[in-house]
């Protein structure tokens, strides 16, 4: 009688946790996919207001394309990628299961070694595979003005090691805006609104396909 008692009661705490347990699994599922944006006034958005910095038009373009997305600007004006080592474990929160990582515009015009600036991105790279967090690789373009060969050195740091970690590279993060006046701040370098609507624009396909690689389609 005893037995029959215990194995009723086990198969109604049964009835119950299932439903519980799927309801759980509905709530993950629905969770948006967490972003961080990191990288520095490029990510930051250098003299715009917070709605037209990259990572809030870029999440506000894939949510029109109907993905469930949360963006974290964790862009820092006048970062380098020595500074970005230093703070990346904890400016990407734990659960963050993309990063764009977009680092290295400051090295360039400081004239960092480009041997410092792959020893740098290398590692963080390092770290955030470590922590299973899908990366796109923002790759930048040295100055003309630093001379071939600090520029052959240091374009060949993006897709070096986008190849090495097995990430998805965007080969240029100002791609269609560098040296375009109208897309541009009165400094001639930082995108104005319109600029970031263009990097959004080019840079769109690229997330939208590493979201349907990790399993997340638009609804």
């Amino acid at each position: 009688m005893r037995f029959k008692l215990a194995a009723s009661f086990v198969f109604i705490l049964g009835l119950i946790v299932a439903p519980m347990a799927q309801a759980d699994q509905i709530n993950t599922d629905g969770a948006p996919v967490r972003i961080v944006g990191f990288g520095d006034s490029l990510m930051a958005g250098y003299q715009l207001p917070p709605q037209d910095a990259f990572p809030a038009r870029l999440e506000q373009a894939l949510k029109k394309a109907g993905y469930n997305v949360a963006f974290e600007n964790a862009g820092v004006s006048g970062d380098t990628t020595a500074g970005g080592l230093a703070r990346l474990d904890w400016s990407v929160p734990d659960g963050t299961q993309i990063v764009i990582l977009e680092l290295g515009a400051n090295d360039a015009l400081r004239g960092v070694s480009p041997d410092i600036t792959e020893k740098n991105l290398d590692d963080m790279l390092a770290r955030l595979k470590q922590r299973g967090i899908t990366v796109i690789l923002a790759g930048m373009l040295a100055p003309p003005n630093m001379g071939k060969d600090f520029g052959d050195r240091f374009n060949a740091i993006y897709p070096r090691l986008a190849k090495k970690y097995g990430v998805v590279l965007y080969p240029f993060f100002l791609d269609g805006v560098t040296a375009q006046k109208a897309l541009l701040l009165e400094d001639g370098m930082h995108p104005n609104p319109d600029g970031v609507a263009r990097m959004v624009e080019g840079i769109l396909p690229t997330v939208e396909a590493v979201l349907q690689q990790i399993g997340k389609e638009p609804t």
